[in-house]
């Protein structure tokens, strides 16, 4: 009894001392690789703010959609205005269109939604209430419509109200539709209704799907449909790729890069996927995952997405690395309500607010533009010129590990491995880090082939030297005694003899049992801080060594505890010394691998793993069989009942893991109890 009262206290402890330390927000902020929001610099700052009061046509009302042509003519869809407001690259009004003649019949725009122009200067228009896409010319005059579509792709009831339009190098032209979960809608340059593109893959729960099957006809016709997400907007890059957004939560592909047929080739390479804020943001008055409403493509490969659910902008590189977040809801004049639309224009970027009804010019700071010269210099091939901001970038923000990261890829270019593999590390890549130590590994074996070869064939002999001396040691012997202290090893391999041994021989020893456990965390501390890199995942900022206590130790404690308490009920033969032993001795595979594991980590690549992960999966089958085999000398059960009791061993683990923490919890309560009386007493006193 004292013995599981200890066993719950330490737990209580360690359960507690393993408790989540809430952190506080940070306004511009950053991700590392770990998750965790570091402090950035800000990359924008507010240039200007238009509202349209100065222009003579009025100001803006509900704006939803935003395209910058090559000319830097912006195309504004102001659809609480019923029109379409086309400014000139200083944001004065140039061109307003509204109402226009259809054949000579006079024709006006309602609620357009979306608009965008093309290279030889038609503007297409989302006239969404109408259910309609209007053309017009450079100079505003109606060219034509493209009606409803009627086609037998469309399926009964379809609702087709264009919300976004976009006219590709190959002038098909793509339409977003309200409604429309098959994807975007494709029509040829004559207005022909084509099919669809790039639709979205279903999103179902599998406890859902099997309700479906087993349900009847007339059930499942009153469930939930499985159906595909919609897209909400989307914009071409210079390379005539597609960028769509979604507004799906918890997705890790808000935002996909379609190709002309509608695969997504979006690269996802950075530490997380390009879909805004990380999934840990579970408390606030904003809580849960990024929806994007919008995304901008931008030059060298990057883009922007907006996030409508807490205003931020995040821009990407080609690679999928998050570059900088700015940004956010609010009342400042650099904020946003109700943030609905985002375009490039060169190295600026505009956000339509619409229950604000403004435009919002953003520049680079500094800071943003020097990384927006280091991924451009990069992209086009000048690494000196790339490593040079990157390291400026470093001198304004240490925590920005995509700036190592680029500076290692330059290195990497000019065949610098050495150098490279440094930056990687810092930059938390063990792809390039795995690229950059095979060049690296190859130079050191042509320059040292003899002495590797040498000292290779030395270990060899050795090896051999060694197995011929023992075998002639124990040659003519009928019976090979095994002591006290080879006795953990010879029962690695004869596992039945070794715990019969171990028990009725008096071959086990407590402190030898203790000597096991001890190096067991001594050599799991080592393979937990100097592993490899490219097998090596564990936070060297959380990293502690007094934690191994609670991953190896505890569960050690509990095991032999729960297990004795357990066959005592059961007519189990071992008394607790007995288990204490076995359980220590069914971990020595483990001893015995991880220090060679450890040192066989760095030597790797990450495509070379395999071999390190398969030794992992050997250590824990093998010290899991040797625990079978221990519990079943040591009690005399048999293999059923050895099972049996070993699964009911981990149910009561839990159920004295669930006391602790409840004792724990009445402990604290009793406390704060204490520390209340007693701080009322002092104030009547």
């Amino acid at each position: 009894m004292k013995r599981i009262i200890a066993a719950l206290f330490i737990a209580s402890l360690m359960i507690s001392a393993a408790a989540p330390v809430a952190e506080a927000a940070i306004d511009t902020y950053q991700y590392s690789y770990w998750g965790d929001a570091v402090p950035s610099p800000n990359a924008y700052k507010m240039e200007q703010v238009i509202y349209g009061d100065e222009w003579s046509n009025g100001r803006l009302a509900s704006p939803m959609d935003m395209f910058v042509g090559k000319d830097e003519r912006i195309y504004i869809a102001d659809t609480g205005n019923n029109r379409i407001v086309i400014l000139n690259k200083e944001f004065e009004e140039e061109q307003v269109i509204a109402n226009f003649d259809n054949s000579g019949k006079q024709d006006a725009l309602s609620k357009p939604e979306g608009v965008f122009g093309t290279e030889d200067g038609l503007i297409y228009v989302a006239d969404t209430i109408n259910r309609r896409l209007v053309v017009f010319d450079t100079a505003g005059e109606f060219v034509r419509t493209i009606g409803e579509p009627k086609s037998t792709l469309l399926r009964p009831g379809f609702q087709y109200a264009p919300i976004k339009v976009a006219v590709d190098k190959a002038k098909r032209i793509l339409v977003v539709s309200r409604g429309s979960y098959e994807g975007m809608m494709e029509f040829d340059d004559e207005g022909q209704f084509i099919g669809f593109i790039g639709t979205n893959r279903v999103k179902f729960s599998p406890i859902d799907l099997f309700w479906k099957r087993i349900s009847t006809k007339a059930q499942r016709e009153q469930m939930e449909q499985f159906i595909p997400l919609e897209f909400n907007n989307l914009d071409l890059d210079e390379d005539g790729f597609i960028y769509t957004s979604t507004s799906e939560e918890n997705s890790n592909r808000p935002i996909k890069r379609l190709n002309p047929s509608g695969a997504d080739i979006l690269r996802s390479k950075g530490y997380f996927p390009p879909k805004g804020d990380i999934g840990t943001l579970k408390t606030g008055s904003n809580p849960g995952s990024s929806i994007f409403i919008d995304v901008a493509a931008d030059q060298a490969g990057m883009f922007s997405g907006l996030d409508s659910k807490r205003g931020r902008i995040f821009t990407y590189d080609k690679d999928g690395n998050l570059l900088y977040v700015f940004g956010g809801l609010g009342s400042k004049q650099d904020n946003f309500r109700t943030p609905s639309a985002i375009e490039i224009m060169d190295d600026r970027i505009l956000v339509l607010d619409k229950d604000n009804g403004r435009l919002t010019v953003f520049e680079p700071t500094r800071y943003g533009s020097l990384i927006r010269e280091a991924v451009t210099s990069l992209y086009h091939g000048k690494t000196d010129q790339s490593t040079a901001a990157w390291e400026k970038v470093l001198q304004l923000n240490g925590n920005v590990e995509v700036a190592y990261l680029g500076i290692g890829k330059s290195l990497l270019k000019k065949g610098e491995y050495h150098e490279a593999m440094s930056y990687f590390k810092l930059g938390s890549n063990r792809e390039y880090y795995s690229e950059a130590f095979k060049g690296y590994r190859k130079g050191i074996v042509l320059e040292h082939f003899g002495s590797i070869v040498l000292i290779i064939a030395l270990a060899v002999v050795f090896c051999l030297a060694m197995m011929k001396w023992n075998r002639r040691k124990v040659k003519g012997q009928h019976f090979q005694e095994f002591g006290i202290i080879k006795n953990p090893f010879y029962t690695m391999t004869h596992p039945f003899n070794g715990f019969w041994e171990m028990k009725y021989e008096q071959k086990g020893r407590l402190k030898l049992a203790f000597g096991i456990v001890f190096l067991l965390v001594i050599f799991t501390i080592i393979k937990r801080q100097y592993s490899g890199f490219v097998v090596n995942f564990n936070n060297p900022n959380q990293l502690n060594s007094l934690n191994e206590l609670t991953f190896i130790v505890l569960p050690f404690v509990l095991w032999c505890v729960a297990n004795w308490s357990l066959t005592t009920l059961m007519d189990g033969e071992g008394k607790f010394k007995e288990i204490v032993m076995a359980t220590a001795y069914a971990m020595m595979p483990l001893v015995i691998i991880y220090l060679p594991q450890t040192l066989y980590s760095n030597l790797i690549t990450g495509s070379e793993s395999s071999f390190y992960y398969l030794l992992d999966a050997v250590a824990l089958i093998w010290s899991a069989w040797l625990l079978f085999t221990g519990t079943m000398t040591v009690h005399q059960y048999s293999a059923g009942k050895t099972v049996v009791t070993m699964l009911l061993t981990l149910v009561v683990i839990g159920i004295i893991i669930f006391i602790g923490v409840l004792l724990f919890s009445m402990l604290q309560q009793m406390i704060s109890f204490a520390i209340s009386v007693y701080k009322e007493i002092s104030f009547r006193l």
